[in-house]
């Protein structure tokens, strides 16, 4: 009978399965049942090698966002550590730079409530529980950033901060609640790209200066001159180098312990627009139209990519592919190699200002307001999706959702798999900035009544739920009642009343 359970993918006929008796209770007990639906909705699995019967889940220590993306099936590892290893690299620079926030339950400053799930049951039924909250809930906070209007040019979410650049030369730091504003004040116009590692922030902007900041303290560390028009795009490739691409065609490699400026690199002729970072290699988009591979410990140029009929806006690179955006309204994907195009993805009506590559999976939005997904695989479509009735202006996607954010005041959700749209995220605004998630957050950066608002989106369960849930995954005798709250259950179903139905399943059988 417990083998015939593992071949039951709907979690909630599950559930309801262990109110039939006690004994089906104990079957449905068996914690294999539940990692191998673990698997299969492509939530991370739990480690047995750090806490012997009680696995947990496993930190995530690569500064990249772990999943796994439906449309590719991981490869088997060992035993001793069975976690989900299709790391990917992170968005483009159009899109926010996400930091990685620890799944691990363990109490600690950035999530103090959240503690360990003990096994792959109550594993499954807390990421269970968010992804319904995704789907149709979730809580929000909003906030006024300014008094008056400001363009937010960059937002970045990480495991201890939310940080919000504007075109008012401001830098604006929040705790992960959006609580405890900190203002960094230095940069005397605009700024347009930042990056943070850690406690550390470099920026760049108008003013030609790249700063770096202790965000802790809010002090300014270092002020780095070089460059001789805006700074335009700016990575880290570890926590001591720093890249910045300006509007004077050049990069800057930036040793930001010290401040000194350790190479420059020439070669584009007109702006850097954008820039992506794997290993010691850097891959640059410029409004000459090409794209340019460098290494960053030798500082020079290995490869420059031609074929672009108009301005680069956006890149990605994950070390195997890069994939560019155009404003010829064209996607191309090289090999980083060689420099040779794969593939020229073509769809778009207008320029492509968002692309974002994880996997085998190629998502781009344009400023048609189009959403497409690609696959990288066979280089075809897989979803066209109409998104926005203007510009798409942030975008990122993880192994199940696209969120996107459209100047015409819209956050929409959409299933990565069906292409589907799951829901609309807050009321419209005038114009949204800026979008980043992580998996039980969102952040959007908007204009709304001439103000620039901060609203923050948390998608993790209760603390009522989070009490139950964290229980020993013992056996726990059934009441008699079993089959009459079954039957409840059922009704409530009947009756079309969803949020009824959820609690019951989860609430008391996996209990």
């Amino acid at each position: 009978m417990s083998s015939v359970l593992t071949f039951i993918d709907d979690p909630r006929t599950l559930a309801r399965s262990s109110q039939v008796s006690k004994r089906w209770h104990e079957l449905l007990s068996d914690d294999m049942t539940w990692k191998n639906l673990c698997d299969r909705h492509s939530y991370r699995r739990l480690s047995t090698s750090s806490c012997g019967r009680n696995p947990v889940p496993v930190d995530r220590q690569l500064p990249t966002y772990p999943r796994t993306c439906p449309y590719t099936l991981p490869a088997p590892l060992s035993d001793s550590s069975r976690l989900f290893d299709q790391y990917f690299p992170g968005p483009s620079t159009s899109a926010p730079n996400l930091s990685l926030r620890s799944f691990d339950a363990t109490v600690d400053s950035a999530s103090p409530r959240r503690r360990k799930a003990i096994s792959y049951k109550s594993h499954f039924k807390q990421r269970y529980m968010v992804e319904t909250a995704w789907r149709h809930g979730g809580r929000v906070k909003g906030r006024h950033i300014t008094p008056d209007q400001g363009v937010v040019t960059s937002l970045h979410l990480t495991s201890k901060y939310i940080v919000v650049a504007l075109d008012n030369a401001k830098i604006h730091v929040f705790d992960t609640e959006g609580d405890n504003q900190k203002t960094l004040q230095g940069h005397i116009m605009g700024v347009w790209a930042m990056i943070p590692w850690g406690d550390i922030l470099v920026s760049g902007g108008c003013d030609r200066d790249v700063r770096v900041w202790n965000m802790a303290t809010g002090e300014s560390v270092h002020t780095l001159r070089g460059h001789t028009s805006t700074v335009r795009c700016l990575k880290m490739s570890n926590a001591e180098t720093a890249i910045s691409g300006s509007r004077d065609t050049t990069l800057r490699i930036w040793d930001i312990k010290t401040g000194i400026c350790k190479n420059v690199l020439v070669g584009h002729q007109a702006s850097v627009r954008c820039l992506e970072i794997k290993g010691d290699i850097a891959v640059s988009g410029s409004y000459d139209t090409t794209a340019r591979v460098w290494s960053i410990s030798e500082g020079r140029c290995l490869r420059t990519l031609t074929g672009h009929f108009s301005q680069i806006y956006a890149i990605a690179f994950d070390g195997a592919r890069i994939a560019t955006g155009s404003l010829d309204t064209s996607v191309r994907i090289w090999d980083p190699n060689t420099g040779q195009c794969h593939a020229i993805l073509q769809g778009h009506t207008s320029l492509v200002g968002q692309v974002q590559m994880r996997g085998d999976i190629l998502v781009t939005g344009g400023s048609d307001g189009s959403v497409r997904v690609w696959s990288l695989n066979k280089m075809t479509p897989i979803h066209r999706l109409a998104a926005h009735d203007n510009s798409v202006t942030s975008l990122q996607f993880d192994e199940t959702r696209v969120v996107s954010g459209g100047s015409d005041g819209r956050v929409k959700v959409w299933d990565l798999e069906t292409g589907h749209l799951v829901r609309e995220l807050s009321s419209p605004a005038d114009a949204v900035w800026r979008v980043a998630f992580e998996e039980e957050k969102a952040v959007i950066m908007a204009s709304r009544a001439s103000r620039t608002i901060m609203e923050v989106w948390s998608f993790s369960p209760p603390e009522e739920a989070l009490i139950e849930h964290y229980r020993s995954s013992s056996p726990v005798s059934l009441p008699d009642q079993t089959m009459s709250g079954y039957q409840t259950d059922i009704e409530a179903e009947d009756r079309g009343d969803t949020k009824m139905s959820d609690a019951l399943d989860f609430e008391e059988s996996l209990d």
